[in-house]
């Protein structure tokens, strides 16, 4: 089935700290992408994988629906391919997902975003109580998540690159910054998140016409 990605795929993109301008030189390729099986394969009782490992390391894959479902729910991490500046490949279907993305984005991301950093910092917490560690790279992107939250809901854009905050986001990966401060960045983050929501003017809920139209005109090309 890995063929589904080396021949099928429609966009992929680097995430991770490379498209987020976080990357040294040992930094992984985190590769992400989205695969368009052909309509053919639905027809069959074994329907094709709603994803895949592979076959590079690091590399992992979301058949096309799959995708849009993850996408219409917020999820953060899906979203972000939609908005990597690191593309190394897209097809014809991929320009058009690509042109389709703010379809996926509601208010929605208010709760995605928020409650994702929120687990973070509760495993971050609990983990120093338990033991007195700080897992310094989750508290990083935990900071990062709110930032990128509250930017969508104020642009309708979703933030992937925070190269401009580099060096004070590397110092909490690296522990350089007093625990106490990094809680009042992170408060003072809340705060904004809650007031980006309060003023947001994305839609209650997405585009699901938009992404329907999408998804069938991939399927009806699948089947050439």
């Amino acid at each position: 089935m890995i063929n589904l990605v080396t021949e099928h795929t429609v966009l992929a993109v680097v995430v991770g700290s490379r498209a987020y301008g976080l990357d040294g030189p040992s930094s992984d390729h985190d590769r992400r992408g989205v695969y368009a099986a052909p309509t053919r394969l639905f027809w069959r009782l074994d329907k094709p994988p709603t994803h895949l490992d592979g076959p590079a390391d690091e590399q992992f894959s979301w058949e096309i629906e799959r995708f849009c479902t993850l996408a219409l729910q917020a999820n953060p991490t899906v979203l972000e391919v939609l908005w990597s500046p690191l593309v190394e490949r897209i097809t014809s279907d991929g320009e058009r997902l690509r042109a389709t993305r703010r379809a996926f984005l509601s208010r929605r991301v208010a709760e995605t975003y928020g409650s994702y950093a929120r687990d973070q910092l509760r495993r971050v917490a609990a983990r120093r109580a338990r033991t007195g560690e700080t897992n310094h790279k989750q508290a990083m992107h935990m900071i990062r998540l709110l930032l990128a939250g509250a930017h969508v809901l104020r642009t309708g854009e979703v933030l992937v690159d925070v190269s401009p905050l580099r060096e004070r986001l590397l110092a909490v990966r690296r522990g350089d910054l007093p625990w106490e401060s990094v809680t009042a960045w992170v408060d003072e983050l809340l705060e904004d998140l809650a007031a980006a929501t309060a003023a947001t003017t994305l839609p209650v809920s997405p585009d699901r016409a938009a992404v329907d139209e999408l998804l069938c005109s991939v399927r009806e090309r699948g089947l050439r």
